[in-house]
């Protein structure tokens, strides 16, 4: 695990992927969602993907999710909205981390400021937060 510091914002793929120089299947986003029973859950997909909120619902075993606010991501995770690390979040919340991710030796994502960029493998990701390996991405 690393981290990498910048002088200005590395808060979207395309920055990350401009200031390091790689490619977005390298760098993987970390989204807060929250499910139908107002609990967050943490989808993780490869920058060249999105999130499908259909396959998240269904991988939770949950009618819907909806995509968590600035405010409710500050308030779960402990970061804001930009910044969010893979790992490391105030609040324990149900991971999942698309199967692409697992494919990559080592990814980069938020590093917990918005000029800050954290490298990890996909298999330290999914120890530290108990993820669970779905198809999620569209």
């Amino acid at each position: 695990m690393r981290f990498f510091e910048f002088e200005g914002h590395t808060m979207t793929v395309d920055a990350a992927v401009k200031r390091l120089g790689v490619s977005h299947e390298k760098i993987v986003k970390s989204i807060i969602f929250v499910d139908d029973a107002g609990l967050p859950l943490l989808a993780i997909v490869t920058g060249d993907k999105r999130v499908s909120e259909e396959k998240l619902a269904s991988a939770a075993g949950v009618g819907r999710v909806r995509r968590a606010s600035p405010v409710e991501v500050r308030n779960f995770t402990g970061y804001d909205v930009g910044a969010v690390p893979p790992v490391g979040h105030k609040t324990r919340m149900r991971t999942f981390i698309d199967e692409k991710v697992m494919k990559c030796e080592k990814v980069i994502g938020g590093g917990g400021q918005i000029n800050m960029l954290l490298e990890i493998s996909p298999v330290e990701i999914r120890r530290l937060t108990n993820g669970e390996v779905k198809d999620i991405s569209e």
